[in-house]
């Protein structure tokens, strides 16, 4: 896996009221920059970026939210990661190799810590939870 480092740099939980009713949360992440690492391999055939990211929980109606900023470090292709800082900073993005492995990272670490988080003050779940519900047939799956 090309994900070096991961680390979280700031974390802000605040839950403004109790949970009524029917309750939205939405779920984003913003990439907010991305700069040369230092870390190169041997060979000098792989070189590493850091990226700076932004995950938000906000709960509706003005429930509360969860922010989540960090850091990440990816390693991969010098060719490939050459340009990435640039085409960052001049078009918002990063190549569609790339971005795939950094969201899918950032996705699945930030949604288990706002989960914590949200236990942590009473907010609902962040993400759908599976749950059982009573009073159905049961089903069973035979593959």
């Amino acid at each position: 896996m090309p994900i070096l480092g991961f680390n979280f740099n700031k974390i802000t939980v605040e839950r403004k009221t109790a949970a009524k009713g029917k309750v939205g949360v939405s779920n984003n992440i913003k990439l907010k920059g991305v700069e040369e690492a230092k870390l190169k391999s041997k060979d000098g055939k792989q070189s590493s970026i850091k990226v700076d990211f932004e995950f938000v929980s906000k709960y509706e109606p003005k429930l509360g939210e969860i922010s989540l900023d960090g850091s990440l470090v990816y390693m991969g292709d010098a060719e490939k990661l050459k340009d990435a800082p640039k085409m960052f900073k001049k078009e918002k993005k990063l190549p569609p190799e790339i971005v795939a492995q950094v969201m899918n990272t950032v996705l699945a670490r930030c949604h288990i810590q706002a989960l914590m988080e949200s236990q942590a003050v009473g907010l609902p779940s962040p993400i759908a939870l599976p749950r059982v519900k009573s009073g159905e047939k049961e089903q069973r799956y035979i593959g």
